[in-house]
Order: C-alpha cells, then structure tokens, then sequence
C-alpha cells in the first residue's frame, strides 16, 4: 500500500480548478510503489496521476525530476510530465505535502517477462540514455558506490539477524568493490531504478518509463547493471534467465550500445547494483514496522543475485 496521505474529493476538486483539466469525477489510491502517495483521477476531460511526495523524497529535488522529464518527453521518450497549471506552476501544495498533477501513460508493468520486453526495456533504456546526453542537470546519487559502507555500519550487527553471517558478506563485498569499482568510467544522469515495474508494456512495446525518483548523475553503465540485475532473474533471486539477459543487452547496444571498457567492468557494476539494494532492502526491513502499510522486500533476493555474479562467466550476462 502507498497511500499515507488522504485528499478529499472537496481538496481535489479545489486542485483541478487552477488546471485546464476539467472537473472531477472519479479518484482512487494507488497501491503500488513504496515512496509517494498516489491516487489515480478521472475528469470530466482525461486521467491523470496525483502524486504526494512524502519523506523520503526531498522537495528541494523536484525541479531537477521536472526538467529531466520535460527533457526527455521533448526527446520524444514516452515519460510521465507533470502537468502545469494556467499559471505555468508543475509543484503544488496538496494536504501539507509537495504535489504533481502527471500525465497518465496507459500499459501495464510485468512480473515475468519476456525475451521480447527486455529486448523493448533494453532498447528504452538506451534511447534515454541518447537523450540524456545533451542534458545539463545534476543530482548526486545518495545512493552510490560511496555510500553502501555508512549504510552497511548503521544496519550494523542487525544484518545478521536477516540472515546469519550477512554483516561478513556485505563487509568482504565492499571491500572488493572498493578495489574494482570503475569510477573511470563515463556519466550521465541516470534512471537508477528501472525495475520491470517502472516500465510500463502495451504487449512487446514500452508505453512508458516511470517513477525516477532515484535519478542522479552517476556511471552510466551502471543504470544497465542495474536494470540487469533487475530483469534478468526470477523476483526471489533465484532462476537467472540468460534469454532475457541477452535479449536486454542486444537491445540496449542497439539503443545506445556498451562500449569495451564497460562491458569489462560489467560484473563489478553488477555486484555493486545487487549490493545497493541489498542494503537498502535490509534497511527497510530492520526499520519498518511489522504493521506499516509498506510492504518489506527480501533482502536476500539481491544477495542471491550476487552470488550468481560473482561466479558468472561474461558471456552467460549476454555481454
């Protein structure tokens, strides 16, 4: 559930009127998706998504998300805008809480997917990457390879917890990575978090890529690690599915493509994707309450997909 903060029909309908937007007909919470609250809208006109940024996002961030989306909806990418009001204002204030007013996309977002759709997401992920090359804006990553060891310290003795000797693991990761993670390599800003539920299909097609609300500017190759990581595998981290992993790379090369040097620091950036949310997953599950309306995400699906990494032969990634 992603729902924590409540907006009357009456405070939505007072919203809609400083939008050429129609008027209200219908609004309903979105329960997916773990950092905002969102509610679906019908107008009288069209649909659109309404999203509260809680917490855990940063007010003083929206405007780079904006102009990284208008950017790459210029570009022609099929991304969520926030919509503007008459008085050309994207940012509101709805219920105490920092609010957009974004465009719907229609598709679905798939739990299995195929060769076909990795390629598609692969292809997507390139053609953002194309796009983004021209594009000026800058955010530190809060979540980068410099950052795992304070997150790692502050889950502490605790990692055992999840599960027995897990501190000694992410400790002896972090000290490889530290020896072999590729900061040479170029940077642009990023997605940083393309889950297959942050793509939106409409069959073999990509209708939408969303949620960038971990965008930053960081090592490129590492938004492909990444999204690797998250497609190529059952969710549990168990069954590596090399098709898909292939299909995803054959596509990424023909949207923007990997160069020699990043595709010899491949696994390095893929063990440090696995150890990432690793981390934050543990996080979340030593800090969430048992009854939160959060629903925890298994850390050791990612420390699954980091033994498979470490052990894997390149071309078994697709590389």
């Amino acid at each position: 559930m992603a729902v924590y903060t409540h907006v009357s029909a009456e405070t939505l309908s007072a919203l809609l009127e400083h939008y050429d937007a129609g008027s209200l007909v219908s609004a309903k919470g979105i329960a997916e998706g773990v950092e905002n609250s969102n509610y679906l809208v019908d107008t009288t006109t069209s649909r659109f998504i309404l999203t509260l940024y809680e917490k855990r996002v940063d007010s003083a961030d929206l405007p780079f998300f904006m102009a990284l989306l208008d950017h790459l909806a210029g570009k022609g990418l099929p991304v969520p805008r926030a919509i503007a009001d008459r008085s050309g204002k994207q940012i509101q204030e709805v219920a105490g809480r920092p609010a957009c007013l974004i465009e719907f996309l229609p598709g679905v977002s798939v739990s299995h997917p195929t060769p076909a759709q990795g390629r598609a997401a692969g292809v997507a992920l390139g053609q953002m990457h194309a796009a983004l090359v021209d594009f000026g804006g800058a955010r530190t990553n809060a979540l980068g390879a410099g950052d795992w060891r304070d997150l790692a310290e502050r889950c502490g003795a605790d990692l055992d917890a999840i599960a027995p000797g897990l501190r000694a693991r992410v400790m002896n990761e972090l000290d490889w990575l530290d020896q072999a993670w590729p900061r040479h390599l170029p940077k642009s800003v990023i997605h940083a978090d393309l889950f297959p539920d942050n793509v939106l299909m409409r069959g073999n097609s990509v209708s939408g890529i969303i949620d960038f609300y971990f965008a930053c500017r960081d090592v490129r190759a590492w938004d492909v690690a990444v999204t690797h990581a998250a497609w190529c595998f059952e969710n549990d981290g168990e069954g590596f599915h090399p098709h898909r992993a292939a299909a995803l790379i054959a596509g990424y090369d023909e949207g923007f493509g990997l160069s020699a040097e990043e595709r010899a620091a491949f696994t390095a950036l893929a063990r440090g994707a696995c150890l990432r949310f690793l981390l934050t997953r543990a996080w979340d599950w030593l800090n969430t309450a048992a009854d939160a309306l959060v629903t925890r995400k298994d850390p050791l699906a990612f420390l699954r997909r980091l033994d498979f990494y470490r052990d894997a032969d390149p071309a078994e990634l697709g590389l």
